[in-house]
């Protein structure tokens, strides 16, 4: 899942948040168009390993990371077998892992309101446009910063089940978990509107 901040010195809590972000754009940009071969899967392992090394977050950190998107990638995994070949959903997992992983990095070397500024120091030329950046960038943020509640409602609705011997299904997962995603979204959205967010 997408991690909250981590205080520490490694080389990525002491990069500038802007430079993060813009990385972060561009190396998921890479993940997403680099062409599907056999040598993919190791590369974007390899890539994001070395990632977590440079935070100081290796292995631990990168272990529990991917042992939260477990149920998401087999449940992506099997489908994408199904449709398309253990070759191509091998690719494609990998692909979805990397990204989440590398953004993950992100939210874990940079607080809350630094990954704002950074967001808002990357698009103030769009305010040449009318569109406020403080927006955008607040918009932004709250996208990445809520995976982690949802990845942890998602968790927390498996092990509930878990408690009771329910087996896992899609529908008996995925309907409590809209539910509750809808419930956070009108928390979020009451908590903004009493801070004067429009």
């Amino acid at each position: 899942m997408i991690s909250v901040y981590r205080p520490g010195r490694s080389p990525l809590h002491r990069c500038p948040p802007a430079a993060k972000v813009l990385l972060l754009f561009g190396a998921v940009l890479v993940v997403s168009l680099l062409p599907s071969a056999r040598w993919l899967p190791p590369a974007l392992v390899a890539t994001v390993g070395i990632g977590y090394a440079l935070a100081g977050a290796f292995p631990r950190e990168l272990l529990h990371q991917t042992w939260a998107l477990r149920w998401m990638l087999v449940l992506l995994g099997a489908v994408l077998v199904i449709f398309h070949g253990w070759g191509d959903a091998l690719v494609v997992v990998c692909r979805i892992w990397a990204a989440i992983l590398l953004a993950s990095l992100v939210t874990l070397t940079t607080p809350a309101m630094r990954l704002l500024e950074g967001f808002e120091r990357l698009l103030a030329p769009i305010r040449r446009f009318g569109v406020s950046p403080e927006r955008v960038a607040l918009a932004a943020s709250l996208a990445i910063t809520s995976v982690p509640v949802l990845l942890g409602i998602g968790q927390r609705i498996r092990e509930a089940q878990r408690a009771r011997g329910a087996r896992f299904s899609l529908r008996s997962w995925g309907v409590p978990l809209i539910v509750m995603a809808l419930a956070h979204a009108d928390a979020l959205a009451d908590a903004l509107s009493a801070r004067g967010a429009d």
